[in-house]
């Protein structure tokens, strides 16, 4: 679409924002299409943009149906004109798009016939704006009044399309930063300039205000309109015919009969948004005897909840003041001008005997004594993971022709919360290599059978996996993790992705010549490599290079794809 220009919006906006921030997911996804990161990288056949914009073409045709309907809908004299406003906005787009397609004189281009993904978003609009929407009769928008609403489910159908542009825009834009010679630059600067941020903004406000007078019901109708627009602008990107190869997802390259993909993760902060070692300490304090309350004679003797919970915070206080130290004392050397593994080894065993005499105090301390099994295993059922997580192993796991084999990599002091957490339907067949509590009868005796208790101990289980896996096939390998106690694994990895870093994993990381590179920026410098055909575009362990990312949503396009 064309860009608005000298546009003013003072309205804060409503439920446009609420479902953009909501569904912002699919904007992750989005971005990560193959389409986008060729786009990106200046590599994208030029026949590929022919066509987008020959599909684009039917999608304003389709985008200009919609603002016609909404302004015969809607008895707002401002909201009329504003949304007139729009639709010539869109006519003078659809006239530019003509011309270039027209100077193209390609005919793959003028005989460029409808795919399947510009079919779905054109019918979809078409029948909202006919009034045929799941969870609307179309009986009740016979009335004037009722038709009314019609406008705002019309927009609702609308704004994502145009919200999400603007997003992909403004996060492609920085590829253009010392390019003077981006073959996408004007393209990309369309999307990313204020005036077609102030094309969405003013769509969001007229969202905004012809929503006020709806029901909470009628607003959900809105949201689910949004939300299927956005599936449906994602279907869009990945329909787009890409004669390329794309170092995106890392599936579509993976050959099960020749690679082996295996991935590794940690869990405490990773997966979950509360680390396991509260969980643990929350249910032996609540399950704890009060004070001065009487104990059964064969039961084990155990701290009441009072002393149990001024132990755990004293514990607690003690660990987070040495592990500081701890990162203070392995740096104090000098910074090491390139990376370098063996130090960092070395730097790290420090953090490993810390981790080690740690958990000696707690096993010590008698705070994980008469803990009950059960109670454990609920606590695990119940914990909340981090949001896409659960999502991405259900697909990592029923994608059987990726038969990939994954593990976790943990310091909890209980492997049965973890199974627990991962009980759920086909996860039960992750495996957890994590520290083990001791029981007798279901209850805890306080000990703990110590298996992965430091850096050094993940290291080494690490390696053990992957040497304990036949020779018949190549390992692809990828570990996820966010602390300075991943660091190791995460070089190892053939690709080492940190979900959203620890100052200690980024402070450690840097001292010894490790660099962090935002993951999509990475992906696109790989694309414009491939391109090239050079041999480095692959993904190699001890690089010194680790991707970051802000959520799983992420890493599930970069290894599955968006859909």
């Amino acid at each position: 679409m064309a860009a608005a220009k000298n546009i003013s919006i003072e309205e804060t906006v409503e439920i446009a924002r609420k479902c953009w921030f909501k569904f912002k997911k699919v904007s992750i996804l989005a971005l990560y299409t193959p389409f986008v990161v060729c786009l990106a990288s200046g590599t994208l056949k030029i026949e590929t943009l022919q066509h987008f914009i020959a599909q684009n073409s039917y999608y304003l045709k389709a985008f200009a149906k919609g603002y016609e309907a909404a302004i015969e809908c809607t008895d707002d004299d401002d909201a009329k004109v504003g949304l007139s406003e729009m639709r010539k906005n869109v006519m003078k787009e659809l006239e530019m798009q003509d011309t270039v397609i027209q100077e193209w004189d390609s005919d793959m281009v003028k005989k460029c016939a409808l795919n399947p993904g510009t079919v779905k978003y054109t019918d979809f609009l078409l029948a909202t704006t006919s009034g045929k929407i799941e969870g609307v009769k179309t009986a009740t928008l016979a009335t004037p009044f009722e038709r009314t609403k019609l406008a705002a489910y019309i927009l609702g159908a609308m704004v994502p399309g145009i919200r999400l542009y603007a997003y992909l825009g403004k996060e492609l834009l920085v590829f253009l930063a010392g390019e003077t010679t981006h073959p996408y630059k004007r393209i990309i600067e369309n999307y990313a300039s204020e005036g077609f941020e102030g094309l969405a903004l003013q769509n969001e406000s007229w969202l905004d205000k012809l929503s006020v007078s709806l029901t909470g019901e009628e607003l959900d109708i809105i949201e689910k309109l949004y939300q299927q627009a956005m599936k449906l602008e994602l279907g869009f990107l990945l329909a787009q015919p890409l004669d390329q190869k794309s170092v995106i997802p890392i599936s579509r390259e993976h050959n099960p009969s020749e690679e082996r993909l295996v991935i590794f993760f940690n869990f405490d902060m990773t997966c979950t948004a509360v680390d396991s070692s509260a969980i643990l300490a929350e249910i032996a304090i609540i399950s704890a005897p009060k004070s001065g309350e009487n104990q059964p004679e064969n039961e084990l003797v155990r701290l009441s909840s009072a002393d149990l919970r001024s132990t755990w915070e004293d514990l607690s206080k003690q660990y987070t003041e040495e592990y500081e130290q701890c990162i203070d004392t392995m740096l104090l050397g000098e910074k090491a001008e390139n990376f370098d593994y063996e130090r960092l080894h070395k730097a790290l065993e420090q953090l490993s005997d810390f981790e080690k005499r740690a958990n000696t105090r707690v096993s010590e301390s008698g705070v994980l004594k008469g803990l009950n099994l059960e109670d454990i295993k609920r606590a695990g059922e119940r914990m909340i993971l981090r949001d896409g997580c659960n999502n991405f192993f259900h697909s990592i796991i029923k994608n059987e022709q990726l038969n990939a084999d994954i593990h976790v990599l943990s310091y909890c002091w209980c492997g049965d919360l973890i199974r627990s957490a991962f009980s759920s339907g086909v996860l039960d067949v992750l495996n957890v290599h994590a520290n083990e509590f001791i029981f007798e009868e279901n209850l805890s005796t306080g000990e703990i059978v110590k298996k992965v208790e430091s850096p050094i101990d993940k290291i080494q289980a690490f390696s053990k996996i992957l040497n304990n896996c036949s020779s018949d096939k190549k390992n692809l390998t990828v570990h996820v993790g966010d602390t300075a106690s991943d660091l190791l694994c995460l070089l190892q990895a053939d690709i080492g992705i940190v979900l959203n870093p620890s100052s200690s994993l980024t402070r450690v990381g840097n001292h010894f010549g490790v660099s962090f590179i935002p993951l999509f920026p990475g992906i696109v410098e790989k694309q414009k490599i491939s391109a090239a055909g050079d041999d480095s575009s692959r993904w190699n362990r001890l690089s010194g290079v680790l991707y970051t990312v802000s959520s799983w949503s992420e890493i599930h396009a970069f290894i599955l794809g968006s859909m």
